[in-house]
């Protein structure tokens, strides 16, 4: 198992670029099942998570493989017979998985895919992808620990789910392009990776209108082609080199970035006392050595998004003054903060707020990461921390982060990978 090893206090300084979109990869990759032929993919991140659902489409029956030498590109390819089941094994490592539930019945007439439980930050239930299924007509049984879907048809209707859901809205609009029929769905994620799906469906040929609002309308279409499409820049591993930036006292450009989808997080980083610029298509952050303390709330987009919450945490925790820091979307997101108090950070938790009072300096220490964003939050904390910082458990990070060791330390950041 491999472990970070930091050691603080290296200002960082020169320019990074930001990889593709794991959070719009994943039901992309998904959204292959839907045409025969075989479809290709760039900028695709080489992450745990992207790995994993290519094992899922393998065990279908597809051919998915990244690209030996173009090693951004994956290829998947749907033909011949697709067993339509994502087993147990491969859903419990990655909740992601449950995004073949759409495309599967909607292609297929079928689909047995393992309920994926709770995880680390929250119970993340699945009823708002089986109701919107249920809505479009599919018949819906719970056997087993698996979800089982069938229809011969799929049929247009009216969705309205009752909180706002990234990955439902994703399988549901996945299921609704082959449906008979017109579909409405209301209440909609309106995240730009739904927006990057909702492109890709209609170079396939689907009929999709309104993506990135809440409410989208679908005229279904008899059939798909296969679709070539390079992804999205990733947002959130974007926003955390910046605050890598802003926690170094450092200087840093982060290019091949879409800065409107990063309004929520510049805000707060300006408010805080950074300098963001934006060049081309990248955005500079310059920052002073020490921040003043700004309050955050996480809400759904296009508010401040839960996955940056707990990389500011870490920013806060050694600026100047109080923050508070509300967490509106996952109930059990604070498990970072007892690693960050080994480390000497001034936090306590009430409920669903965190008060973080900025301490001068931290101090370097062995701590162990319990989900993919606080282990990024450990790492900034780390290059903050005067000493050594020895991060455990980083295959939280892998699932997320390309190769984030190595982009820090491109940066000036005496940071390296280790066996633990």
């Amino acid at each position: 198992m491999d472990k970070i090893v930091i050691k603080g206090g290296q200002a960082l300084h020169g320019e990074v670029q930001a990889s593709g979109a794991k959070n719009a990869a994943l039901p992309i990759l998904a959204s292959a099942l839907l045409a025969d032929g075989t479809s290709t993919y760039r900028n695709v991140p080489a992450l745990a998570d992207v790995a994993t659902m290519l094992k899922v489409l393998r065990t279908m029956g597809c051919d998915a493989e990244r690209d030996s030498e173009e090693t951004d590109v994956c290829r998947v390819g749907v033909n011949g017979h697709i067993t339509p089941e994502a087993p147990y094994d491969l859903v419990k490592t990655m909740r992601a998985s449950v995004l073949v539930l759409g495309p599967l019945v909607a292609r297929f007439g079928r689909a047995r895919v393992s309920m994926p439980g709770g995880c680390a930050i929250g119970a993340r239930p699945i009823d708002q992808h089986l109701k919107g299924l249920k809505a479009l007509g599919a018949d819906i049984h719970l056997t087993e620990g698996y979800v089982e879907a069938t229809a011969k048809q799929l049929k247009g209707g009216t969705v309205n789910f009752d909180v706002i859901t990234v990955t439902g809205t994703e399988n549901v609009m996945m299921a609704a392009v082959l449906a008979k029929g017109r579909t409405l769905m209301e209440n909609c994620a309106r995240e730009p990776e739904v927006e990057e799906l909702a492109k890709v469906l209609n170079k396939m040929g689907a009929r999709i209108e309104g993506a990135g609002t809440s409410s989208i309308t679908i005229e279904g279409v008899d059939g798909l082609k296969p679709v070539e499409h390079a992804i999205l820049p990733d947002r959130i591993e974007a926003g955390t080199l910046l605050v890598a930036a802003a926690i170094s006292g450092g200087d840093v450009l982060v290019k091949r970035v879409v800065p409107e989808h990063m309004d929520a997080l510049v805000e707060k980083l300006r408010e805080a006392g950074c300098t963001i610029t934006t060049e081309g298509s990248g955005l500079r952050c310059k920052a002073p050595q020490r921040l003043d303390a700004v309050n955050i709330t996480t809400t759904e987009h296009p508010g401040f998004p839960t996955d940056m919450q707990a990389q500011l945490m870490a920013l806060m925790s050694v600026s100047q003054g109080t923050s508070v820091i509300s967490e509106n979307i996952f109930e059990n997101r604070f498990m970072h903060v007892p690693e960050l108090h080994r480390l000497g950070a001034d936090i306590t938790i009430q409920g669903p707020t965190a008060v973080v009072k900025g301490v001068k300096g931290l101090s370097g220490a062995p701590v162990m990461a319990t989900d993919l964003r606080a282990s990024a939050s450990l790492i900034l904390a780390g290059l903050r921390a005067e000493g050594r910082t020895d991060v455990s458990r980083v295959y939280h990070l892998d699932r997320g982060y390309e190769r984030l060791e190595r982009k820090l330390s491109a940066l000036g950041a005496d940071i390296r990978r280790e066996k633990a």
